[in-house]
């Protein structure tokens, strides 16, 4: 029998890579799916100031997968998840190949969700996520420097 964190990730791992894909192709439908739109949500975004609320949220997220195009690759590397009755938590790492405003690039960003179960779904209620320290702006070479 699968642990609580085991059953969780294989039920929703899945389901939200394919929204997030999605979401690099330029739809936010099947991510704005996995999100509570009961309060409190949170967002605090790579390119975003800090967003509260689903209004807010989810106008965010049409905001963002609007600069999205030609997902060539999305691929969520976890580092660490637990599940624990109703509240779950993910932290790793996305990894993209993708356009964003209609310049390829590849990108990672450290990435950590919390999840709350609703009617027996699981869905995301917080969202944080950054570009490591190490890893330069999209657009930009390892040395800093922008390339064209």
């Amino acid at each position: 029998m699968p642990s609580p964190t085991e059953a969780f990730l294989a039920e929703m791992l899945p389901r939200q890579t394919a929204a997030e894909r999605a979401m690099h192709g330029g739809d936010a439908e099947p991510r704005t799916a996995l999100w509570s739109q009961a309060g409190p949500v949170s967002l605090f975004g790579a390119w975003l100031p800090i967003r509260t609320g689903w209004p807010d949220v989810n106008a965010a997220f049409k905001r963002v997968a609007a600069q999205f195009s030609d997902s060539r690759e999305y691929r969520f590397e976890v580092v660490a998840a637990g599940a624990s009755g109703d509240l779950a938590y993910t932290i790793g790492f996305e990894h993209n190949t993708v356009s964003v405003n209609g310049t390829p690039t590849t990108y990672t960003l450290r990435a950590t969700h919390v999840y709350r179960r609703e009617d027996g779904e699981w869905k995301i209620v917080h969202r944080h996520a950054d570009r490591p320290p190490d890893e330069p702006e999209p657009g930009e070479s390892p040395t800093g420097t922008h390339s064209r």
